[in-house]
């Protein structure tokens, strides 16, 4: 399994170093970062990030964008034709900066591409603004996954790519090999989507890029430990990561403020473990055949079966 976490839940805890930071990542046992750009790559060029990690054991699994300042409008989509041209630009520094670290995704999550009010933005101009400039992005790093990261809300009252429907419908009129989404599991019980369902149908595609692994009460973007709040829903979607032969790196973006950052990574690590385990000792042709009978009794009966498996 590849496994990374989330930095910033790190960095207030190890002095805000980043190469402290690296260094607890290779004791718990990750083997993979993502960076925020440009958040976390200030003063220090690619090259030099590359040969941090490789200190520590690391590799890099992409960077994800971060748009902060003048882009609280908009980013992609922004009515600014001056601002929407400098979120491209960092989009493209971005894809320069994962490939010269040894990179290969380059995630694009638009928290500020949305609006608040009625009558506020004119929906199809940025439609087709957000799509020209993932097109742009996509011929502009084809040896990238360029990943989309979906959210319902937050910043914005209305995140403007907020589901899977979106998400997809917008992967169809870019029209790019190299173009995905990445998964936020708590994202997606905020949108009250299954997350099995996202991710059988992206899978199933070639099109999931990215996992984001955490847990929630679909309320909010919670950033609870790993199984905490919804296991069953976790089981059923990892199962379908397997089925499907998800490849890619799996990151905790889970939130530890009260806890200790190691040790709620260490729990993130223990559960995600336990629960493939269980699937494997259940078995993926057995969970499908229960799956083909569309049966709910079997279904439950096979939730009784997973916690069995426990204690074997």
């Amino acid at each position: 399994m590849k496994l990374a976490t989330r930095i910033n839940s790190f960095l207030s805890t190890y002095d805000n170093d980043l190469n402290t930071v690296f260094e607890v990542f290779n004791k718990l046992g990750l083997g993979y970062v993502d960076l925020n750009y440009p958040e976390h790559v200030e003063g220090i060029n690619a090259f030099h990030m590359k040969e941090q990690l490789a200190k520590n054991n690391l590799k890099l699994n992409g960077v994800a964008l971060r748009f902060r300042n003048e882009f609280i409008n908009g980013e992609l989509g922004n009515a600014d034709s001056s601002i929407a041209e400098s979120a491209l630009r960092l989009c493209k520094a971005a894809a320069d900066y994962c490939r010269d670290a040894g990179g290969n995704v380059v995630t694009i999550w638009l928290g500020f591409d949305g609006f608040d009010y009625s009558f506020q933005i004119n929906y199809q101009k940025v439609w087709n603004q957000i799509r020209d400039a993932f097109i742009e992005i996509a011929d502009y790093a084809p040896d990238l996954q360029i990943s989309i990261e979906y959210k319902p809300f937050q910043p914005r009252a209305y995140a403007f790519i907020d589901s899977m429907g979106v998400a997809g419908m917008l992967l169809n009129e870019i029209n790019r090999k190299n173009v995905g989404v990445t998964l936020d599991y708590c994202h997606m019980l905020m949108k009250h989507e299954n997350p099995a369902f996202a991710a059988d149908i992206f899978g199933n595609q070639g099109k999931l890029y990215g996992v984001h692994l955490n847990d929630g009460y679909g309320l909010n973007d919670d950033g609870l430990m790993i199984g905490s709040a919804t296991p069953i829903k976790t089981l059923e979607f990892l199962y379908y990561m397997k089925k499907n032969n998800y490849d890619g790196v799996i990151y905790f973006d889970t939130f530890p403020i009260i806890e200790h950052a190691s040790k709620e990574c260490e729990q993130n690590m223990k559960m995600i473990k336990l629960l493939v385990e269980i699937i494997d000792t259940v078995g993926l042709d057995h969970i499908q055949t229960i799956i083909d009978k569309n049966d709910a009794i079997e279904a439950n009966q096979l939730m009784i079966d997973f916690w069995s498996a426990t204690s074997k």
